[in-house]
């Protein structure tokens, strides 16, 4: 395999060098400690304080024993400037994996110093796109290097490697998820009665936006929440946590009838999602008759109260507020998450790292149908049509709803936006013929020449209302069909889109799978996604400030994905978030921060609900 090696300032790395991984041993310094006294070389250590200084991280890879190696390193004072040492008698290539992967770094980024060409050689075999170079290479490679990065005289990038070092360190203390679970130190809070009312906007985004977590999926119009929250014969409360990671804010309602004891609101924002909150706030509440409706992402049971949760007073979350709110605060990006609500998996992930999540997804309207928002043709709508227009429109179709138009897009408020556009790649428009708006709606299909009868009484198993057959029978003579949108106006839409966002706002966009999924029943789907594929590519290689993050190099095979080519297995959310984390750290220049804690605790919990339904519900009564 051919040794990728920078030669001279003329001759550039594929990619930048990240990372720089030390031989020890007639590398870094001049002879073999195993076998008696070795010689510094001062123009190493000058060289790794250098490029240290500008943003690169340093690291080791040696055979040696770790006591020995770390004293001499700190008698030459340079012990604190490398990472993650890897100093055993271990073989180098799988140890220089691992090590990739624990500082969530790409080989490519990578450049490895070794002296011995058996190593070098050995690093490439498990690491193929790995930079490597004897350490004669050096003298000519150290120029290039110290030129390289940014100026970071903190060392604020080191520091980085240093805290997610530590992080991966305590990671690696747990073995369960239960004890996972408690050390994370989850407290609820619990406001009922006249406490409520000061939330009512939350409380009322909470009942029509949530989807995972909405047991009941009752949505509400603000006035009639207003007067449910004070009916004497309703209990009404709301549902605070935090954890030792941080305070969650509102994120649980319930509503109680006391006449029947049964509840007629229970909702919660996924981003509690397999902390065991709603068992816990169901179990608190004594488990009043619940009538699930619709699929939810965990299971209830009559049983189980989760031991790790304790409930605090509003004096006891008010002085953990105070304390945390004296620690230095560190400024975030704002990264707006635009897409389907699977998508809402990436969530738990991408709060591992220094970003502040905001959640635009579908929902269910008030006419119980999931309402996507992030068609194309659906966003020039809201931007371009009349008030009254999209009013019109919101009532007239009941796959719409009132909210249909509504979006986070253009408040401006967010530093980064990832958006998938996949609904452009799976829906079709319908074109009002007698104004000429188009709307899109279902994926792979024509309304217009379905059976109304037939079509009614499968929208009716579904619990949709309002789409029965007098309505499937209207929309065919007022609608005509046209089709999914081209890859050409597909395009068009992406360029207006750009337009929209702040130019010094990046777009992150994420394209689609590949495969086929023969059991999805969306003929030509993956064809279709191909050529969307190509048409984003082509888009974004000639716009500035956009970017794409490529799901087809870990989605590949129908085993990768659940129903459709669009939902993924639930492992491969962590890897998208992990991507997209990436990406952004690329764009800013500076690899994100990240907690490895919070990271692991999303890793595990997503494994939970199964164990909770099952398991973990026997060994927590």
């Amino acid at each position: 395999m051919t040794e990728k090696v920078i030669t001279s300032p003329e001759k550039p790395a594929p990619e930048p060098v990240k990372v720089i991984i030390w031989d020890l041993d007639d590398t870094f310094w001049r002879g073999t400690l195993s076998e008696g006294a070795v010689e510094a070389l001062e123009e190493n250590l000058a060289f790794v304080r250098d490029t240290a200084a500008r943003g690169i991280v340093h690291t080791i890879v040696s055979k040696n024993d770790f006591a020995p190696a770390e004293a001499k390193l700190i008698e030459l004072g340079i012990r604190d400037l490398f990472v993650f040492p890897q100093i055993s008698w271990q073989p180098k290539g799988p140890i220089i994996k691992e090590l990739l992967e624990k500082m969530q770094l790409r080989a490519p980024n990578a450049l490895f110093l070794d002296d011995n060409p058996i190593n070098r050689a050995e690093a490439l075999y498990y690491n193929p796109q790995l930079q490597v170079a004897d350490p004669a290479d050096l003298v000519e490679l150290a120029p290039w290097l110290r030129a390289s990065g940014k100026p970071d005289p903190a060392f604020s990038r080191l520091e980085q490697y240093k805290l997610l070092e530590r992080q991966q360190q305590a990671r690696s203390g747990y073995q369960d998820n239960l004890a996972f679970l408690r050390d994370s130190q989850v407290r609820i809070e619990f406001r009922e009665g006249a406490q409520v009312l000061p939330d009512l906007d939350r409380i009322e985004e909470l009942i029509n936006r949530s989807n995972q977590l909405n047991f009941t999926k009752q949505r509400v119009s603000k006035d009639s929440l207003r007067a449910d929250l004070q009916h004497p014969g309703q209990r009404w409360g709301t549902v605070r946590v935090q954890d030792r990671f941080g305070d969650y804010g509102l994120v649980g309602v319930y509503a109680v009838s006391l006449a029947e004891n049964r509840l007629t609101q229970l909702v919660f924002s996924c981003r509690i999602l397999h902390l065991g909150v709603e068992q816990f706030t169901y179990a608190w509440l004594n488990f009043p008759a619940l009538e699930v409706q619709g699929d939810v992402a965990t299971e209830l049971n009559t049983t189980n109260k989760p031991d790790w949760i304790t409930v605090q007073t509003a004096q006891e979350a008010a002085a953990a507020q105070a304390e945390s709110a004296t620690k230095p605060a560190t400024e975030k990006l704002r990264v707006l998450l635009k897409g389907g609500c699977d998508l809402g998996q990436l969530t738990p992930f991408l709060q591992a790292y220094e970003l502040t999540v905001e959640e635009e997804f579908n929902f269910n309207n008030e006419n119980q149908i999931p309402v996507h928002v992030e068609h194309t043709a659906l966003l020039r709508q809201g931007r371009e049509l009349p008030d009254a227009e999209k009013q019109r429109l919101a009532l007239q179709l009941p796959f719409l709803g009132r909210e249909a138009f509504d979006t986070k897009l253009w408040a401006n408020d967010f530093d980064v936006l990832v958006y998938s556009p996949l609904m452009d790649y799976t829906q079709e428009l319908y074109r009002e013929k007698a104004t000429g708006a188009e709307i899109p709606f279902g994926g792979y299909q024509n309304l217009t020449q379905a059976d109304p009868a037939a079509q009614a009484a499968k929208y009716a198993q579904r619990h949709f209302r309002g789409l029965d057959e007098a309505f499937l029978r209207r929309f065919r003579q007022e609608f005509e069909f046209a089709g999914q949108i081209s890859p050409s106006r597909f395009q068009e839409n992406l360029a207006w889109l750009r337009q929209q966002i702040p130019a010094a706002v990046p777009l992150f966009f994420l394209n689609g799978a590949e495969i086929d999924v023969p059991s999805s029943g969306e003929t030509g789907a993956r064809q279709r996604h191909k050529e969307m594929n190509q048409a984003l590519a082509d888009f974004v290689a000639g716009t500035v400030n956009c970017f794409i993050i490529d799901v087809r190099g870990f989605v590949q095979t129908p085993a990768d994905v659940t129903n459709n080519l669009r939902h993924y297995q639930r492992q491969h959310y962590r890897t998208l978030a992990q991507r997209t984390a990436e990406a952004i750290g690329q764009w800013q220049g500076q690899q994100l921060s990240r907690s490895a804690w919070i990271d692991l605790r999303a890793e595990v919990a997503s494994r939970v609900p199964a164990k909770l339904k099952g398991l973990l519900g026997k060994l927590i009564k």
